[in-house]
């Protein structure tokens, strides 16, 4: 997979005023069950946002209802200035979805499906963003150039995976959703995979909205992370933000004398005294040494916690 040269001639803004989307008060009830009560929420073009949330949280309802697969029982939704749910073709045209998992059939070959896809899109190519992506160009995009003929059934899990971001890819979108983009992807591919992500979104202005439960990769490709938890968003900031929001401490780990020792230090300026003082001590050279923030996964876990105890 190698990082896209050109996905679109301009950003995404340039061809919808206001947010890529907007929520207010956004609900969601199946009988009695509340499932979203109330979210709001606003991202702007080129933003890359990662959507977390325990099993049940109102991830997925939220995103079919952004998608325009399910309609909210309540509130307002703009998606590129469309309310989902009437968005017609020439707005669907404009939304790239890559499913976790998905069925086709086995005995169409790579280039042959990207080929048929493209061609949906080709009715709504623009100067400025011309339709479908040449088939060649997006194989050499996700690394499947040496697959074009192969036929889907025989693809490996990784190469499956990078044929679902080609579909997602192929009509150039504005707003791409990515449902756990990288499972099945070996190291070096997840790699390419992230510089891709940073390419669509800072060069392309593309707007990504990303489900994971890695939470490692949240935190390195998302610009904005959203916890939903309870049908309500109860965080929405950068890793680091989060993380200054919740009770934690920073690790000191070092290595003096032979031994191994850690200390817990309540934020990080703390822990830069407790270095200083330590270093200038008198006590056995320190040849080993590591300052440790909390990492989103412990943000996160600690923010569900909370909610869970009803804090």
């Amino acid at each position: 997979m190698t990082v896209a040269s050109d996905l679109g001639a301009g950003p995404a803004a340039a061809a919808v005023t206001g947010p890529a989307v907007r929520i207010r008060d956004l609900r969601m009830t199946y009988g009695d069950n509340a499932v979203l009560r109330g979210l709001d929420l606003e991202i702007g073009h080129g933003e890359v946002v990662a959507l977390l949330g325990p099993n049940g949280a109102g991830k997925t309802t939220t995103i079919e209802i952004l998608e325009g697969f399910r309609a909210p029982s309540g509130g307002e939704v703009e998606v590129l200035g469309v309310q989902p749910v009437r968005g017609g073709e020439r707005w669907r045209a404009d939304i790239g979805v890559v499913l976790q998992s998905w069925r086709d059939h086995a005995k169409w070959r790579v280039a042959e499906l990207l080929g048929h896809l493209g061609d949906y899109y080709a009715p709504y190519s623009e100067p400025e963003r011309p339709r479908p992506v040449a088939v060649a160009e997006l194989l050499g995009w996700v690394g499947l150039t040496d697959r074009a003929g192969q036929r889907i059934g025989s693809l490996s899990g990784g190469q499956r995976r990078r044929l679902d971001v080609a579909i997602g890819l192929v009509g150039r979108p504005r707003l791409l959703f990515l449902d756990e983009p990288t499972a099945g992807l070996d190291p070096h591919a997840r790699q390419e995979f992230h510089e891709l992500v940073h390419r669509l979104a800072d060069v392309d202005g593309v707007t990504i909205l990303l489900t994971t439960h890695d939470l490692a990769e949240a935190e390195k490709l998302a610009d904005r992370i959203l916890i939903l938890d309870g049908g309500r968003i109860v965080a929405d900031g950068s890793a680091a933000a989060l993380s200054r929001e919740v009770a934690g401490h920073t690790e000191v780990r070092w290595c003096a004398g032979g031994e191994r020792s850690v200390h817990g230090a309540p934020d990080d300026a703390a822990a830069v005294a407790f270095v200083r003082e330590l270093l200038a001590g008198p006590g056995p050279e320190v040849t080993e040494l590591e300052v440790r923030r909390s990492s989103l996964e412990d943000t996160y876990l600690a923010m569900v916690q909370r909610r869970e105890q009803g804090r």
